[in-house]
């Protein structure tokens, strides 16, 4: 292909891009596709977000915009069927959840306009061709950071000073899962922990990892990820009777039970999201909006949680805190 070409094939994509973001019937407010990863019980607090910003810019749901919900649940051939029917509903823009959600939108098409909330390695996974010149109908927000894990280690190790051998949960089907993983290894050795890898693939998984793991473990890392959300409340509770210390990378599950978080503020995330999507509806290409990076992280520690497994937090950490849940 010559440079000529490329030009007039990527120029008429960016016209596609504008009419399938504009495009309506007279009268009628543009349709939004929301594809969330996980379930509407665990997910509650980003939609709220993500609307009560959308109202802040005008698009009042019901009124300037209608939004068709769908849940994958933590199902990657769930996501696929959402993103299949979205396309035959000729929605202005998909709004997709998590990483394994966009990439089952960009399969579907390659000219509805896609935004992310959140992806853990947009340029990996293949959503974007790089951060500052996305490419293509995708755009978003990264909540990837390759320090998160090291800092949730350090953290675990103040609250649990004898640590040795820890537990971490992941979903391996998941790529942001996979690099996290790839991260906590690298984490894991610079400090001298053993891992025992819990890897899951499904919701049937998760149980025997868990019943599998017969003691001789410190604490339970859990990677984030829409399966592993979905089941938040089962995983707290097997770990509080286990009496297990745990490290969750969302406030979720510290609100929930879990010990502590430590990761990006995914309502913000969802909050800036919204952004986009108003860019997007009002005419701007998806592959002139560089994808951004999380400006706020979070520390939320669970002093209830704390004092049933009988462990005393360092004062100097919960001065760090984002938020003490007592």
């Amino acid at each position: 292909m010559n440079r000529r070409e490329a030009i007039t094939i990527l120029g008429g994509a960016a016209v596609a891009w504008s009419v399938a973001a504009r495009a309506q019937q007279p009268g009628k407010p543009p349709t939004i596709g929301y594809l969330g990863g996980g379930g509407p019980i665990s997910q509650r607090g980003w939609v709220d977000a993500f609307t009560q910003r959308l109202r802040e810019l005008g698009w009042i749901e019901g009124r300037t915009v209608a939004i068709e919900y769908r849940w994958g649940e933590g199902r990657p051939e769930r996501y696929a069927e959402i993103a299949a029917e979205f396309v035959r509903l000729k929605v202005n823009l998909i709004f997709a959840g998590g990483t394994e959600a966009a990439v089952a939108a960009k399969q579907a098409t390659s000219v509805i306009p896609i935004v992310f909330p959140t992806a853990g390695d947009p340029v990996g996974s293949g959503l974007v061709a790089s951060l500052s010149r996305p490419g293509g109908n995708v755009t978003g927000l990264s909540n990837q950071a390759s320090d998160l894990p090291a800092k949730r280690l350090e953290l675990l190790r103040e609250v649990v000073p004898g640590l040795r051998r820890l537990a971490v949960m992941a979903n391996a089907d998941y790529s942001g899962g996979v690099t996290e993983r790839e991260q906590i290894d690298a984490a894991a050795r610079a400090l001298g922990l053993e891992l025992v890898p819990l890897p899951v693939r499904r919701m049937e998984d998760i149980a025997p990892a868990l019943d599998g793991l017969k003691g001789g473990v410190g604490a339970l890392y859990t990677t984030g990820d829409p399966l592993v959300n979905m089941h938040q409340l089962r995983i707290i509770t097997f770990a509080l009777v286990a009496h297990l210390p745990t490290m969750f990378s969302q406030r979720e599950y510290v609100a929930g039970g879990g010990l502590m978080s430590y990761g990006p503020n995914y309502p913000d995330l969802n909050r800036r999201a919204a952004d986009y999507v108003d860019k997007v509806l009002r005419g701007a290409r998806p592959d002139t909006l560089p994808v951004e990076q999380p400006t706020k992280f979070d520390l939320a520690i669970n002093l209830i949680t704390a004092k049933a497994l009988g462990i005393d937090i360092p004062p100097t950490l919960l001065a760090r805190a984002d938020e003490v849940i007592e």
